[in-house]
């Protein structure tokens, strides 16, 4: 897309047109974030003032927007930052995007209010974020084996001013650990599934981070296998898994003597957050 300068109509019209020959699934949604981010305009504003011209340094931040996006580069790393409940987080290829459905791992906490809280995979520090932010009497760790994740997560922590709420450490978990609750978005995706997906997370989100293997469950049972051998101590330990494998992860925390299981819906009626109690 050209960086000319014309009206924000004009500008919202030619780039939902690229966008859509490229194969985003949301376009004009995309155009109008990049846009507004572009121009400091809010959406609200963009769709109240069409006939309003965009200058042409606006123009030019968003044509190279609009091009990253025709890239399928998602919208989230091009503005740099991803709303997860309350907060908003800073996210670039480092880390996974945040999704809604990893938000159940959040909500099961609020249910059991547990005093010692163990996120592990923390990536941008999204869940163990939300929840020392909504969770103010709970302590909270955050475990990674990515550094570079960590040093995102931590600056997410610092701008949120939560830093003295949550301690990250580097690693699967404190060897030892003793926790009320354990929360995981571990990576969950099949060697066979990752050639399936989306361009946006296929060619952009860090790899690592998704794919645990050839069967996708090595990750998860990695986690539970410290859990069965006394590794690491948990009352509960909620998981987020891929389409199809709540059954089989159900069976691996029976396993690890967490034999109160029970799965959670996601919007798309996905068993997407997989439950084990003792």
């Amino acid at each position: 897309m050209a960086a000319t300068a014309g009206s924000v109509g004009e500008a919202l019209s030619a780039a939902r047109d690229a966008l859509r020959a490229a194969g985003a699934e949301t376009p004009g949604l995309d155009a109008e974030l990049l846009l507004a981010d572009a121009t400091g305009m809010d959406r609200a504003a963009l769709l109240a003032e069409s006939q309003v011209r965009v200058d042409a340094r606006a123009a030019r931040r968003f044509g190279e927007a609009v091009r990253r996006r025709v890239q399928r580069e998602p919208v989230a790393y091009i503005l740099g930052r991803k709303g997860f409940r309350g907060i908003e987080l800073a996210v670039d290829p480092r880390v996974l995007i945040p999704r809604p459905e990893t938000e159940l791992l959040v909500e099961y906490a609020l249910e059991r209010r547990p005093q010692r809280v163990l996120d592990v995979g923390t990536g941008s520090g999204a869940v163990a974020l939300a929840v020392a932010d909504e969770l103010p009497g709970a302590a909270v760790i955050a475990a990674d084996t990515s550094p570079a994740a960590l040093d995102l997560a931590r600056a997410n922590a610092a701008a949120l001013g939560l830093a003295d709420r949550v301690e990250f450490i580097a690693g699967s978990y404190p060897p030892g650990g003793s926790f009320d609750l354990v929360l995981a978005n571990l990576p969950y995706v099949s060697e066979a599934e990752w050639q399936d997906l989306a361009p946006e997370i296929a060619r952009h989100e860090p790899r690592e981070a998704l794919v645990a293997g050839p069967t996708g469950l090595e990750a998860i049972e990695g986690l539970l296998g410290a859990v069965a051998v006394g590794e690491l101590a948990a009352g509960a330990i909620a998981l987020e898994v891929g389409a199809g494998q709540a059954a089989m992860v159900e069976e691996l925390l029976r396993r690890a003597g967490l034999d109160r299981t029970e799965g959670r819906r996601d919007l798309a009626g996905i068993e997407r957050v997989v439950v084990g109690r003792r």
